[in-house]
């Protein structure tokens, strides 16, 4: 017995048939997305209007879904409608066939330019797509096709969706589908056939017909008419009689001649190939029903001359060579370069003329040798400086990166004060400004670039130049080592630098040329010195008290600067002990009772006189005084003043110590004016510096008289209170004797120490916001010469988003080729659009509305993706497309006659060439259509639908045959 219970105790092991497959889970997946995304039952909507395929808004949403370990994507893909009125639905829709049957017979959107590959076989609004996840898996076996299509049937009785559903199978290059759509009764099958080489009988409409019938093997004996739509395309590729009419920058007269420096200011524009490379001809027969045409292996009615529709499409050049992105890009290229001038040139002509002059004794001499005589002349050989000499000392002078013609060329470009004979005292360049506040002009603020006028702006548009022409990163490198010591040379023998605004350095601007102008305000100041020192000394009476101008009742210059009667010597004034001052100023003994010796000095740096203004304590007029003006400051060193400040924390002694470095200016003035004014008070200087914080208030006197009374404002009576201290440390010195608030040696060596390290990657990044502002300038000059709608509006979005980017200290790179591609693409579009005017003839048109006509049909071209020809081959553009294949026919039969027969094929084929002026067709896409009862003679009558595409690489067959699966 426990021998035969043995095998009983196996059946224990059960298998359970209840649970799920993994065919079973992935069924339920797909309903599970139909139903999350709402596509159950009937939603019909309104007929399709023409043209709404490729002018209407397309959406799409995706999910995830996997068989076993396979994962497939299920997209969802519809076009965006208008909701319709969803009234009295229950009773029409009970007998009604999908959307999606209904819109295989819509004729309004036959061939659309720009839709999916689907839409364009089936002419569906809305579908769903299931294809392999991942690009390199593929569905290829039979029986796994089969499983997904079964599955697919089974989702969609489930979930009662009438959405045509989608398989992808093959490779996905092959853009293969099967597919299947279910109503209430009624089913259509999506199949397709995707062959390398046609059938020969499939290559006419006859041929393409009889496959058509045959697959609806419909039963009625006279078979109901079927509809005909055709579309051959025609492929012009051989523009033979246009030449491409870009010209190539001729890059010897960039170098003296006729042209001189002044190419060296224009950037280049244009495409350097012809960036139109086909043009696509569409000749259409919308509406045509069987027996009406001929089209089989002998004979075909199919002229393209005689189509109703042509329509024509343009293909663009993948990137076409341009001259303005090729110079930005290789210019933006120097950025990531990471060597220095030094290791660029070999070593370095600083270096090398540091050496010369080590000499100690040398030195020495320069400390104590008089004010450099001012050279009354510069020319073009003085400014080739001894950089030149020390590149060539190393390698030779055949070797040196730019050779003298460039040099003394652009050279003369950037400094024009060098050719005159004597240098001008400000900017040479602003007398033919652009207005200022024309828009092109003001774009340097949004960009933080510099004025197109700018020495800066010149400059970047040189290097960018000697990059592309003349040396590459080399000649960059020499340029700049050359302009660095022009800077040094300027500064030691008081020259002003041409081309920028005077005044402090102007913060919308970029840091290099902020840097250049606080140059030119130390020279600017070195050179009111050395002046103001010649004056001294012939002049010292005019000098000692320009106040005694304003007594006279003559007001100076208020602009006028103190140095120009300073005398450098007297810079070193402070060095006197404290108590020589004190006693020599007459305040050792305090405020109160030094006052009548204060009174008694001599008013000195006074200005002029302010109005009816007098001092409160002795009545004197109150005098202006002269003053240092504030120290100049570029953005960097204002962030490390900030910086600086920041560090001191908030405690009381860093508060007092912010407040004493902020208050430098402050004290300056107050010196100034009590040197001008003798025995004033500060509520005097208050009232002339800060007027709100003195309050004045009408008030009633002993005699009962109005009477003004005055007071400081309630921050000026703060105890310790910032400007009451610094009144009480401040002595009568006027400003020519204080110590200077602005050392501009010292700045200036800053100034030309900062040039001569920056690296040829740190300049290209400064000037990059000028090489884009020059870039948008031109942009939008070439744009206004062709007037292109869609282009204005991208010029509009490069530069805001240009202003954007460009207004941080350091963008990224990713940011600025976004930039550099947007101008990139504007430049083609512009290049394209004069291809097309120099293709069609705009220009030669005599008639002003064929002129018209012809300058619409080539802004479409650029914009659209497809045009529709008016009057087809017989209206004004026809014409000159005929013509335009005629002659590339014609340099076609140039061939050899052997080559010739043997590229036109069979003799029926040579027969129907040689008259026609078109080449064969490219394409030929047919489509057929009808409605029959399937599958037997007392079915419903359903759409039907085929679609046949031949071009000489492939041949393709989509079909969309319906069923009745109620009476069959």
């Amino acid at each position: 017995m426990a021998a035969d219970s043995e095998p009983e105790s196996e059946v224990f092991e059960i298998t359970d048939f209840t649970t799920a497959s993994e065919w079973e889970r992935f069924i339920s997946k797909v309903e599970e997305v139909l139903n999350d995304w709402k596509l159950i039952g009937n939603t019909l909507g309104k007929p399709l209007e023409k043209g709404v395929f490729t002018s209407g808004t397309w959406e799409e949403k995706s999910d995830e879904i996997s068989f076993a370990d396979f994962k497939f994507s299920i997209t969802h893909h519809y076009l965006v409608q208008e909701p319709t009125d969803k009234e009295g639905k229950d009773e029409v829709l009970e007998d009604v066939i999908p959307q999606s049957m209904q819109d295989l017979l819509c004729m309004n959107n036959d061939f659309p330019p720009r839709a999916h590959c689907l839409v364009r076989w089936y002419g569906l609004r809305e579908f769903v797509v299931i294809a392999p996840a991942a690009n390199s898996d593929a569905v290829l076996s039979e029986s796994k096709c089969n499983l997904l299509m079964s599955s697919v049937s089974i989702a969609l009785g489930n979930t009662g969706c009438q959405v045509p559903l989608f398989v992808q199978i093959h490779q996905k290059w092959r853009r293969t589908y099967v597919g299947e759509c279910q109503g209430p009764g009624v089913r259509t099958d999506f199949e397709m056939v995707h062959l390398r080489k046609v059938p020969n009988q499939y290559t006419h409409l006859s041929g393409l017909l009889d496959i058509f019938k045959s697959k609806i093997g419909c039963p009625l004996t006279p078979l109901p008419p079927v509809s005909i739509a055709i579309r051959f395309t025609y492929v012009l590729q051989d523009w033979q009689q246009y030449f491409w009419p870009q010209q190539p920058p001729d890059i010897d007269a960039l170098v003296g001649g006729e042209v001189g420096g002044l190419e060296f200011g224009k950037l280049p524009f244009g495409a350097c190939e012809d960036p139109i490379s086909e043009l696509h001809l569409a000749t259409t027969w919308p509406h045509l029903t069987e027996g009406i045409i001929v089209d089989n292996d002998v004979y075909s009615d199919l002229d393209p001359m005689q189509a109703p529709h042509w329509s024509v499409r343009v293909r663009k050049a993948d990137n076409p060579q341009c001259l303005l992105g090729d110079f930005i890009t290789e210019f933006f290229k120097i950025c990531r370069r990471k060597e220095s001038t030094d290791e660029i040139l070999g070593r370095s002509a600083f270096e090398e003329e540091g050496r010369e002059i080590a000499d100690i004794s040398h030195a020495l001499s320069k400390l104590t040798e008089p004010a450099p005589v001012p050279i009354h002349k510069l020319s073009v050989s003085n400014m080739v400086h001894t950089a030149k000499k020390k590149i060539q000392k190393h390698r030779g002078a055949e070797e040196s990166p730019l050779n003298n013609d460039v040099l003394n060329t652009i050279l003369l470009f950037l400094f024009p004060d060098a050719a005159s004979e004597k240098p001008l005292d400000g900017t040479s360049s602003t007398d033919n400004n652009p207005p200022s506040e024309s828009e092109e002009y003001n774009l340097y603020n949004q960009f933080k670039s510099a004025p197109s006028d700018s020495l800066t702006y010149k400059l970047a548009l040189c290097l960018c130049m000697i990059n592309f022409y003349h040396g590459g990163l080399k000649g960059v490198a020499h340029l700049w080592q050359e302009f660095v010591l022009e800077m040094r040379f300027r500064w030691e023998n008081n020259i002003l630098i041409p081309g920028l605004a005077s005044g402090p350095p102007d913060l919308r601007c970029c840091l290099l040329h902020q840097k250049l102008q606080m140059l030119n305000c130390c020279i600017e100041r070195k050179k009111a010195r050395d002046e103001g020192r010649k004056t001294s000394t012939s002049d010292n009476v005019t000098n000692t008290y320009p106040g005694d101008a304003g007594k006279a009742g003559e007001q100076p210059d208020v602009g006028k600067s103190w140095d120009s009667w300073s005398d450098s010597e007297e810079e070193f004034f402070e060095c006197l002990s404290d108590t020589e001052e004190l006693k020599a100023n007459g305040q050792e003994s305090g405020r109160k009772g030094g006052l009548k010796e204060m009174a008694n000095l001599k008013p000195e740096g006074r200005l002029y006189q302010h109005g009816k203004l007098t001092l409160l304590q002795n009545g004197e007029p109150l005098y202006i005084p002269v003053t240092q003006e504030p120290a100049p400051m570029t953005e960097d060193l204002l962030e490390e003043q900030s910086e600086v400040l920041a560090k001191l924390g908030t405690s009381a002694e860093g508060a007092h110590l912010r407040a004493r470095m902020q208050s430098a200016c402050l004290l300056s003035d107050m010196e100034s004016f009590k040197a001008a004014n003798p025995g004033c008070f500060l509520e005097d200087f208050v009232r002339w510096y800060s007027p709100r914080d003195y309050i004045e208030e009408e008030v009633v006197d002993e005699k009962g008289n109005m009477v003004l009374k005055g007071e400081l404002s309630a921050r000026m009576k703060i105890p310790s209170n910032m400007w009451v201290e610094a009144w009480e440390t401040a002595k009568p010195v006027p400003a020519r004797r204080q110590r200077r608030l602005f050392d501009d040696t010292r700045e200036a060596e800053k100034v030309l120490h900062y040039l001569a390290v920056q690296k040829p990657a740190d300049l290209a990044r400064h000037l990059l916001p000028c090489v884009i502002h020059a870039a948008v300038l031109k942009v939008k000059e070439e744009e206004s010469l062709e007037i292109i709608s869609s282009v204005k509006k991208i010029i509009k979005q490069i530069i805001s988003h240009s202003s954007k980017v460009l207004h941080f200290p350091n963008p990224e790179d990713k940011k600025l080729e976004e930039i550099i591609h947007q101008i990139i693409n504007v430049e083609a579009t512009i290049a394209r659009a004069r291809s097309l005017k120099a293709k069609f003839g705009t220009e030669k048109c005599e008639q002003e509305e064929e002129k018209e006509d012809l300058e619409r049909f080539v802004s479409g071209l650029l914009e659209q993706p497809e045009v529709l020809v008016v009057g087809a081959g017989r209206g004004h553009a026809g014409r000159i497309i005929h013509k335009l294949f005629v002659s590339a026919q014609r340099a076609a039969a140039m061939a050899p006659p052997e080559e010739e027969l043997k590229r036109m094929g069979p003799p029926e084929e040579r027969r129907q060439n040689s008259v026609s002026d078109f080449p064969p067709p490219a394409g030929r896409e047919v489509l057929l259509r009808t409605t029959v009862p399937r599958p037997a003679p007392y079915s419903r009558a359903l759409p039907q639908r085929m679609y046949s595409v031949l071009t000489k690489e492939d041949f393709r067959l989509a079909g969309a045959f319906s069923s009745d699966t109620s009476f069959f």
